[in-house]
């Protein structure tokens, strides 16, 4: 265990403290699923795992509420696995090491995994919790979010009740979500020429790094850099004034993060050394002081390298960079209805070569469907202008906003009443279970609430400490106002 067994309230906090010693990659939840079930167990809760592997632990109302509607309350089990390059950090069994920053818990090189572990450790609270008031609730547990929704997909909607739901997985206090926005991901293959190395060159190794990143979705509009984007546009700046033969490029680890570092290896004449690197540092300058507010710290470095036996041809060179550059990457389109809601985005998120291909991960959204299906067609046809095959996945829905919902009435409410102030009312500019559940589920009334949660997806990754006790108390109150209104 750590300090943050230490900290308040330490009903959610000691079962965090738990949750970072137990590995939960997506795919890999079979460890914290079996740990929700041993806190069930110990409470003398009834639980059910559905085909997919999510979890359903259930609480009956406490005394004199027995016959309340049951209330639903859902969070995924699994975290974002990203760490910087320079940290030894096993994701498979080694714990999360975790440390105070101020008035934030943050992690050592590695994400928290606070999205949405604050989210879980806060039912396990509950379930455990003996001196609460509340109606018969369903705790809903959900796997392989950060992948693509992949959990909820795959819901037994049988397996639920209840028809109220509050998704604990929104990362901003003050705000209550209402709605979010639908993704899709497309898979790009370009097939690539080969030729043996020249003689007399040398070989480069180029480090594009220390960018931020982020969320693809929450932090899209932040207008940070892509370090894939950024590399390909250095590397197609320079190639007219400075030929180079490309024998890879590679950056970016998962469809839902920004990508922060990116590399390529360059084979350049002996000659003509001197005159590569002068003029890659020209264009990253520039690159440089463009993004230098929102990236600060972003860095290049170019070193020696093992020579390849192999380089691309010219053209398969050529298109590779061309199709990077030209590929979309950022916010395309502002909600007309929400302010500052951004309503259509993608994310260039890996690039990788395999066999003899170079393969590219995009991942779009958008709260408007038609919107997301004339993205996905761009980038279809651009990657069909230059040759390379598309796998475009089937996607998941948004979850559209409700502003009658009897459940936003009632955190209004308590907001008013617990914190003196309204909450905000927002959608996001990500994927929310709550727009799958409701399809599985027909006419659930949902709500997404959190803690302060800043920059997922990122070693960046912090939780604002108090602001997980609000979350907790608004949740435990509004769960008791549910209960009494029945």
């Amino acid at each position: 265990m750590t300090f943050v067994d230490t900290l308040e309230p330490k009903a959610v906090w000691q079962h965090f403290d738990q949750i970072l010693m137990i590995p939960r990659g997506s795919k890999e939840e079979d460890k914290i699923r079996q740990h929700v079930i041993s806190v069930a167990e110990r409470a003398g809760l009834a639980q059910q795992t559905d085909e997919a592997g999510n979890l359903v632990v259930r609480k009956p109302g406490t005394k004199g509420h027995e016959k309340a509607p049951v209330t639903i309350l859902q969070s995924h089990l699994d975290m974002v696995n990203e760490k910087n390059s320079d940290v030894e950090h096993d994701f498979s069994k080694d714990p999360i090491k975790p440390r105070r920053d101020g008035d934030y818990l943050t992690a050592s090189g590695t994400t928290l995994g606070s999205d949405n572990g604050i989210g879980v450790a806060s039912m396990l609270a509950i379930m455990e919790a003996k001196d609460l008031t509340h109606g018969p609730l369903e705790l809903l547990f959900t796997i392989d979010e950060e992948t693509g929704l992949v959990g909820a997909s795959g819901l037994a909607g049988d397996m639920l009740q209840g028809r109220r739901l509050i998704n604990l997985d929104s990362e901003e206090e003050g705000a209550l979500y209402v709605g979010c926005a639908g993704g899709a991901d497309s898979t790009l293959t370009l097939p690539l020429g080969s030729t043996p190395t020249p003689s007399g060159c040398t070989a480069l190794r180029t480090r594009f790094h220390g960018l931020k990143g982020g969320h693809s979705g929450v932090d899209i509009h932040l207008q940070r850099g892509n370090a894939v984007k950024l590399l390909a546009r250095a590397l197609f700046a320079v190639s007219p004034r400075a030929p180079f033969h490309l024998a890879a490029i590679e950056g970016g680890n998962k469809h839902n993060a920004i990508p922060r570092e990116a590399f390529a290896t360059a084979v350049v004449g002996e000659t003509e050394k001197d005159a590569f690197g002068a003029a890659l540092n020209e264009e990253f300058s520039a690159i440089r002081q463009e993004f230098r507010p929102a990236d600060p710290e972003m860095q290049l470095e170019v070193a020696d390298a093992e020579m390849p036996g192999e380089v691309w041809d010219h053209a398969s060179a050529e298109t590779a960079l061309r199709l990077l550059t030209g590929l979309p990457h950022g916010v395309l389109a502002m909600s007309y209805d929400i302010p500052d809601l951004v309503e259509t985005s993608t994310n260039l998120a890996t690039v990788r070569q395999r066999d003899n291909s170079l393969v590219i991960g995009m991942s779009s959204r958008s709260s408007v469907d038609t919107a997301l299906a004339a993205l996905r067609q761009r980038i279809r046809a651009t990657a069909t202008l230059a040759g390379a095959a598309v796998e475009e996945g089937s996607g998941y829905p948004g979850w559209k906003p409700n502003l009658d919902s009897h459940l936003l009435k009632v955190l209004k409410d308590v907001y008013a009443r617990e914190l003196g102030r309204e909450p905000e009312i927002k959608a996001i500019h990500a994927g929310l279970e709550c727009g799958i559940i409701g399809e599985k589920v027909p006419g659930t009334d949902m709500i997404s609430m959190g803690p302060q949660i800043e920059f997922p997806h990122s070693p960046d990754e912090r939780v604002k400490i108090d602001s997980v006790g609000e979350f907790y108390s608004l949740l435990t109150t509004t769960l008791e106002v549910l209960a009494a209104a029945s």
